[in-house]
């Protein structure tokens, strides 16, 4: 497994339940939820043309 980098993220308390929501929808914790969806973006935004 590729090592993990630790950051400090300031997030809305909204946006914060509603991840969370997310992340028991998808069994997974909200850390996890996060990554996926910050992969997810990424994926979308290489997909995009210029």
């Amino acid at each position: 497994m590729s090592e993990r980098k630790a950051y400090p993220l300031r997030i809305s308390e909204e946006l914060w339940k509603e991840i969370q929501r997310l992340a028991a929808a998808d069994m997974r914790s909200v850390n996890a939820q996060i990554e996926v969806l910050l992969r997810e973006a990424v994926e979308r935004r290489k997909k995009k043309p210029s």
